[in-house]
C-alpha cells in the first residue's frame, strides 16, 4: 500500500504556479487576483476560505474576501456578483457553498461570469467540460485527475467506480475519467444511493472514488485487492480522544488501506489538490485577461 500524499503534490504544483506568476510580473503583467465571497459564518466555509487565502499568498496572488451577512437577500448577493463580473481587477472569484437556504444557489452560480468562474460550476463551463472543450474544470475533480497523473497511476482501460453523483464531484469526475485521453480512458460506473448491488460494483473497481458524503461508508469488503482508492469525504466524528473528535473520510481507512495499492489519506489527500486546482484556474483566467 502506498499513500498518495496530496500535500506533497500540492506543494510541487504551487511552486510551479509561483514561478509562472513571477514570470508574468517580471514581464510587466498584473498579479493574478482571486476573490472569495463568503456568506454567513459557517465554520467549515470560513476555514476553507482562510486556506485559500494562505495558498494565494504562497504563490504570489492577490487575495480578497467579501464577507456578507447570512441575512443578505438574493437580490443583494446578485448585485455583488454583478460588481465582481464588471471589476477588471478581479481575474476569478468563487462564491463559497453552501449558501443560506433562502438563496437559490443555481441562480447565483448562473449569474457568475463564466470567464471568472474559477470554481467551474457555471452551466457554460460544465457544458464545455462535457464536450471536452477549453473551460474551467471543477476544482476537486481536476485535483483528483492531477493526483492520479502525478502518482503515475495507470487509468487507461481500467474499471473506475465513482460513489456519489453530486454536480461538484461525482458527476464531473466520472466525465473526466471517461474521456479519450491518456490521463483517462477509464470504463466508468457512477453509483449513488439508489444503486443496487453497490458492494459488488465497488469490489469490481480498479479505481474507486468515494464521494458519497457519509463517514467511513466504504469498508474492506467493498474493495478488491490492489485497488486504487481516492477518498473525497471529510467528516468530524466524535471519539474519546483529547480533542473529542477525529477527522475521517468516506472510506474506513484502517480496514481499506491494507487492501489498496494506492490510497489517499484524510486529511492530506484530495483536499490540498482542490485548492491547487482553484489556483490553476485563476492563473489561467489571469493569462487570458
Amino acid at each position: 500500500m502506498k499513500l498518495i500524499n496530496g500535500k506533497t503534490i500540492a506543494a510541487t504544483v504551487k511552486s510551479e504556479i509561483a514561478n509562472e506568476v513571477k514570470t508574468m510580473i517580471d514581464a510587466g503583467r498584473k498579479t493574478p487576483h482571486l476573490v472569495a465571497v463568503l456568506v454567513g459564518t459557517d465554520s467549515a466555509s470560513e476555514t476553507y476560505v482562510a486556506a485559500k487565502e494562505r495558498a494565494c499568498k504562497e504563490v504570489g496572488f492577490t487575495s480578497s474576501v467579501y464577507k456578507l451577512s447570512e441575512n443578505i437577500t438574493e437580490k443583494e448577493l446578485l448585485k455583488t456578483i454583478e460588481l465582481l463580473n464588471n471589476d477588471e481587477g478581479v481575474d476569478g472569484y468563487i462564491v463559497q457553498l453552501p449558501l443560506p437556504k433562502h438563496i437559490d444557489t443555481n441562480a447565483i452560480i448562473s449569474a457568475i461570469d463564466p470567464k471568472k468562474d474559477v470554481d467551474g460550476f457555471h452551466p457554460q463551463n460544465v457544458g464545455r467540460m462535457v464536450m471536452d472543450m477549453p473551460c474551467f474544470l471543477p476544482a476537486t475533480p481536476a485535483g483528483i485527475i492531477t493526483l492520479l497523473e502525478r502518482s503515475n497511476i495507470e487509468t487507461e482501460g481500467k474499471n473506475c467506480v465513482v460513489v456519489g453523483r453530486s454536480n461538484i464531484v461525482g458527476t464531473p469526475v466520472s466525465i473526466l475519467l471517461s474521456r479519450n485521453s491518456k490521463k483517462a480512458n477509464c470504463t466508468v460506473t457512477l453509483c449513488h444511493s439508489r444503486t443496487k448491488n453497490l458492494k459488488e460494483i465497488c469490489a469490481s473497481a480498479d479505481i474507486l472514488i468515494a464521494a458519497i458524503g457519509k463517514a467511513e461508508f466504504i469498508t474492506a469488503d467493498m474493495v478488491k485487492d490492489g485497488a486504487v482508492v481516492i477518498d473525497v469525504g471529510i467528516h468530524r466524528v466524535n471519539d474519546n480522544s483529547e480533542k473529542g473528535y477525529k477527522i475521517v473520510g468516506d472510506v474506513k481507512f484502517d480496514e481499506v488501506a491494507p487492501k489498496s495499492s494506492f490510497i489517499t489519506p484524510v486529511p492530506g489527500g484530495v483536499g490540498p489538490m482542490t485548492i491547487v486546482s482553484l489556483l490553476n484556474n485563476t492563473l489561467k483566467a489571469a493569462k487570458k485577461s
